[in-house]
């Protein structure tokens, strides 16, 4: 089959594109053939190496966790999904090399969930890592009706997610994002506020007496400013920095694939009730460049790579 892959870790424009092995499909693995694949940070952190410390890597490696696509073979242990059904999958496992930016992947079974009929493929693709990192992290910090919650980088893949869930259950939402996106959060159910300067005054503006929840999503100068617009009780959650979360007393949240939680998304879309906004799409030869775009930053939702 053909994917993007590295032989070394380096930058996002020495992504190559080629043969590589077909993959293996274990006992409790689904064989997907990939129709699309959203793009995370966490995929060009993977490529130039920073994620080293974390999982164990093998070269050559292909990019790439999350997916949408048809299921072309199962596993004999495998029995909540059968060949020809649509599917999408968090796909990360225990060791990074076999990625999703690829004509077929492999997936273990307990990531994937089916895709509803009306949800197109490319839609479903954007929806697992960043979706499940948005539920994940408001259902640690307990978010619920009644609640105010401050979403940093509220305009980005996860950002779009939290606000929408967070509108969900009844809490009023702020989020920060430059004034070319405003118009986009409050489309989404969000008040939004610029971030920089004059931060705090502005949360002050709208919620005189703090608000309950923090979302870190982007880190720095932003997670400094959280005790001065946390109320009294308020909490904190973070995908970015875990020491700063120790400090803090906050939490700090690793998504983890989660087949049920994911198949419940996808309905929201299906039901119109989540929506899914794609920046761009890249066709799967230019998968580096597709890194490349995500890591720029400013993307409004998702990048996604189509096969």
């Amino acid at each position: 089959m053909k994917a993007a892959h590295i032989t070394d870790f380096g930058p996002t424009d020495a992504v190559e594109f080629g043969e590589v092995p077909d993959p293996l499909v274990g006992p409790d693995f689904v064989l997907v053939e990939v129709a699309a694949a959203g793009v995370n940070p966490v995929d060009w952190k993977v490529v130039e190496g920073h994620l080293q410390g974390a999982f164990p890597h093998h070269l050559p490696l292909i990019p790439g966790w999350d997916v949408a696509g048809v299921v072309r073979a199962v596993g004999p242990a495998v029995t909540s999904v059968a060949v020809g059904d649509r599917v999408a999958a968090y796909a990360r496992k225990d060791h990074v090399q076999h990625g999703t930016f690829a004509e077929q992947v492999a997936v273990p079974e307990r990531a994937v969930a089916r895709v509803p009929d009306d949800v197109e493929l490319t839609t479903a693709g954007a929806v697992p890592l960043a979706g499940l990192t948005a539920l994940q992290l408001l259902d640690r910090l307990d978010v619920s009706a009644g609640d105010t919650v401050l979403v940093h980088a509220a305009a980005g893949g996860v950002g779009s997610f939290a606000v929408q869930l967070a509108a969900l259950r009844g809490a009023t939402v702020i989020g920060t994002a430059g004034e070319g996106n405003h118009d986009y959060l409050r489309s989404l159910g969000a008040e939004p506020v610029r971030y920089g300067e004059g931060l705090v005054d502005q949360v002050r503006q709208v919620a005189p007496d703090g608000v309950d929840v923090v979302l870190d999503l982007v880190g720095g100068e932003a997670v400094e400013a959280t005790p001065q617009v946390l109320a009294g009780g308020g909490r904190i959650g973070s995908i970015i920095d875990p020491a700063k979360m120790d400090e803090l007393g906050g939490a700090y949240v690793f998504v983890r694939p989660d087949a049920a939680a994911l198949g419940e998304l996808l309905q929201l879309v299906a039901d119109g009730r989540l929506s899914v906004n794609i920046a761009e799409t890249f066709a799967l030869p230019d998968a580096g460049a597709a890194l490349g775009r995500n890591q720029e930053g400013h993307v409004r939702g998702k990048v996604v790579v189509t096969v």
